[in-house]
């Protein structure tokens, strides 16, 4: 019978976890969802779970950020040991790389370069300290190791902040304006004239450019759009209680009454303010 000493013991800390795992992927005892798991199939679950700590943090709900980062710590582990069983790696070799990078990357704390830099300063050692260690994974391209499961707008940034590195930019906004009415013209002929494959394409090409624009502002368009969901929903949902408070729902209104509604919630927000 095997030993439930470390999995019962509250104070069991990182071992009891890693041996909590372990029981779980235990080809003969453990769970066989756990079991039928691969790299992949978990992958979606630690994108899942990172989203919900970034929204913990944006509700400032510090008790169910303690429960987020605790899956999010469960999904690494979940990674190690399965890299383990491959023989990939072990958790203790990804404890070891990334405290190896972080002293690497910091050698004005851990090493003898001065801390009296800007933060600017820091910012650009720190890219040409990443950037020695692409080279020496021969990633020697100016776009290598751009991760390509990074949401897409926040992707289309980082390709953008790579290239500008190397001159491959316009230097001011009037010029990415001036580039997003073209795309939008083509966005337009090539919903009118073209194949929907096409469509979007073009579609495509005028989001990038909206992300290469958001870089030139200094905003962040993942923040931003999520902004922009929040006011949706917060105004949507007043137009729903305005309607409830006629006795309706929204499929028994029509356009112009939820609209009219919609403004009128949207000129109270600004008279808030």
């Amino acid at each position: 019978m095997a030993d439930n000493t470390t999995i019962h013991d509250p104070d069991g800390g990182m071992p009891r976890l890693l041996e909590i795992m372990r029981r779980l992927r235990d080809p003969d005892t453990g769970c066989p969802w756990d079991i039928a798991q691969d790299f992949t199939s978990i992958a979606p679950y630690t994108i899942e779970e990172a989203y919900e700590v970034a929204d913990a943090i944006a509700r400032s709900d510090w008790a169910e950020l303690e429960g987020e980062l605790g899956d999010l710590l469960l999904q690494t582990v979940y990674h190690a040991q399965m890299g383990a069983e491959a023989g990939h790696f072990t958790f203790d070799s990804v404890v070891r790389a990334i405290a190896d990078k972080m002293v690497a990357r910091h050698p004005h704390v851990f090493g003898d370069e001065s801390r009296d830099k800007s933060a600017e300063q820091q910012v650009a050692d720190w890219e040409k300290i990443k950037a020695a260690e692409r080279a020496g994974k021969a990633q020697t391209r100016t776009l290598d190791g751009v991760a390509i499961g990074l949401p897409a707008l926040m992707r289309a940034v980082k390709l953008q902040k790579r290239a500008a590195r190397v001159g491959f930019d316009w230097p001011d906004t009037s010029h990415v304006i001036d580039k997003i009415v073209e795309e939008a013209a083509e966005l337009v002929e090539a919903r009118d004239t073209q194949t929907h494959a096409e469509t979007v394409e073009e579609f495509g090409d005028l989001l990038f450019v909206m992300a290469n624009l958001a870089r030139h502002l200094d905003i962040d368009p993942e923040e931003a759009l999520r902004a922009a969901n929040a006011k949706f929903t917060r105004r949507f949902e007043a137009v729903e209680d305005a309607l409830a408070e006629r006795g309706k729902r929204p499929a028994e209104s029509d356009l112009a009454e939820m609209d009219a509604l919609w403004d009128a919630e949207k000129a109270r927000e600004k008279a808030a303010h």
